[in-house]
């Protein structure tokens, strides 16, 4: 059994799959914030007293905390239950979940008013752009894609002014469908920026 789950947004998103890669158990909550007290209850819920053979967890970008609280949570009980740990993109389980074909561009709101873009295949899952991080304006003159889904759509179709933004967020039951090379990736938060706190120099 393999163990989804992501932070990075205003969701808590887990779900279970089985050998085959077939969704069988799922939980999806728009929450807002509380993921550190939802998320093992969630997890509790699904697994019915069981435990998976893998854990796969959402790294980012999104919030800084919510995806913070994910791989600490990934971490403790990859290593109680002796168990393989990977990332997935957040960017792209978003994406996986969208109704439309071809390109999709998953934007989501990022610190300081700016918003991570990031498109993607329907098809294959992959990326077809780098990710980046940018005011809105910036980020709707580097992204070609009419469908824009993600907490950040509304803003990035507005500076445009073109598109459609469908409101949406991440949900494990996708994950299976990104490629493996976006759901093994190393454990550890993708942020797209630099963190806004500097080391202090020694005198």
């Amino acid at each position: 059994m393999i163990l989804a789950f992501d932070t990075s947004s205003a969701a808590c998103t887990a779900a279970l799959f089985d050998g085959s890669g077939t969704c069988v158990a799922r939980r999806d909550e728009v929450i807002g914030r509380g993921h550190s007290e939802r998320l093992v209850p969630m997890i509790a819920e699904l697994l019915e007293g069981g435990r998976p053979d893998s854990i796969i967890v959402g790294v980012g970008p999104g919030s800084f905390t919510g995806i913070r609280v994910g791989i600490a949570a990934a971490n403790g009980l990859a290593i109680g239950w002796n168990v393989e740990l990977h990332g997935m993109s957040s960017l792209a389980l978003l994406a996986a979940g969208a109704p439309e074909q071809g390109e999709i561009a998953a934007a989501v709101i990022g610190g300081h008013g700016e918003l991570f873009v990031q498109q993607f295949d329907s098809e294959s899952g992959n990326a077809t752009s780098e990710l980046i991080n940018a005011p809105p304006a910036a980020a709707a003159a580097a992204t070609r894609v009419g469908i824009v889904v993600g907490s950040g759509a509304r803003q990035l179709v507005e500076a445009r002014g073109w598109g459609n933004a469908r409101e949406g967020w991440p949900s494990a039951a996708n994950a299976m469908r990104l490629p493996p090379a976006l759901r093994s990736c190393p454990p550890k938060p993708v942020y797209a920026r630099a963190p806004d706190a500097r080391a202090r120099e020694a005198a």
